[in-house]
């Protein structure tokens, strides 16, 4: 009787602890004090069809400044007395299916494949090259950039791309990391390339799966993806997790116990 009481005993404790494995909640676990990592080339946001801009001209002349924004024009009123005043805004441009955009006096011009940065070198080189402007300011923003970012996370939405390097983990920071439930280990970012709809994998958990990775710089329109862990997965269910509780388990070897004693007594 006691071997078989021994016996339950053990199929406790091996039931306890394997229902307590700890699963993987740190990023970078592989990264020692010290370490280095060669990054791949930044990838800058470039300009695609669709994308919607803000460009703005500035000078020391204001008034040939002005030509090349184009504005939206509003008019109201400040108090019952006063007569209506005229104001204006800087509008947006938004690429056509080619990539190209409307500029005042410069024409069509086309966008596709350039960065904010040589976007505006493009526009003050013709100001300057066609003697429009002498000191052109360009100035360019993005308007609508954004990535979605979904699953387990605390913050789950679809974001703006504020600046032109954002990374995976500047998505997750931004949508408020992972809840304890996420699958830290195989992360899925969706694209949009050449028409194709790409699937990448990326484990936080391993440094080089993260910096080598093609989606470590977010393009517009990326989607994050974080699946829920097993245990998450389980709760679908009434009783997914009912075998892995403990409690459930003393029980059992209790009453196997109880059974023992009395069938050997």
């Amino acid at each position: 009787m006691k071997t078989k009481n021994y016996f339950y005993l053990l199929l406790l404790l091996f039931f306890v602890f394997s229902s307590c494995n700890t699963p993987k909640l740190g990023y970078f676990q592989d990264v020692q004090s010290g370490q280095t990592q060669q990054l791949m080339d930044v990838k800058l946001v470039t300009i695609q069809p669709g994308d919607k801009l803000s460009i703005l001209v500035g000078s020391k002349d204001p008034g040939l400044a002005y030509l090349f924004n184009l504005q939206i024009v509003g008019r109201y009123k400040t108090s019952q007395s006063d007569a209506n005043l005229s104001t204006s805004q800087v509008a947006s441009y938004t690429l056509d299916e080619n990539g190209d955009i409307d500029f005042p006096v410069l024409g069509k011009i086309n966008l596709k494949g350039k960065t904010r940065s040589e976007v505006a070198a493009y526009i003050k080189n013709e100001l300057i090259s066609r003697q429009l402007l002498n000191d052109p300011v360009v100035t360019v923003d993005f308007l609508d950039l954004y990535f979605s970012v979904m699953g387990e996370v605390n913050s789950p939405g679809r974001f703006l791309m504020d600046h032109d390097k954002t990374t995976l983990i500047d998505a997750l920071s931004r949508a408020g990391d992972l809840t304890i439930n996420g699958k830290r280990d195989n992360v899925l970012v969706m694209r949009e390339d050449g028409g194709k709809q790409m699937a990448y994998r990326v484990d936080l958990t391993n440094i080089q799966s993260i910096y080598n990775s093609p989606v470590y710089y977010l393009k517009q329109g990326d989607m994050i993806y974080v699946e829920p862990n097993e245990k998450k997965a389980r709760e679908s269910t009434a009783a997914g997790n009912a075998f892995l509780q403990p409690t459930l388990w003393i029980s059992l070897a209790s009453l196997l116990t109880s059974v023992s004693v009395l069938i050997f007594k």
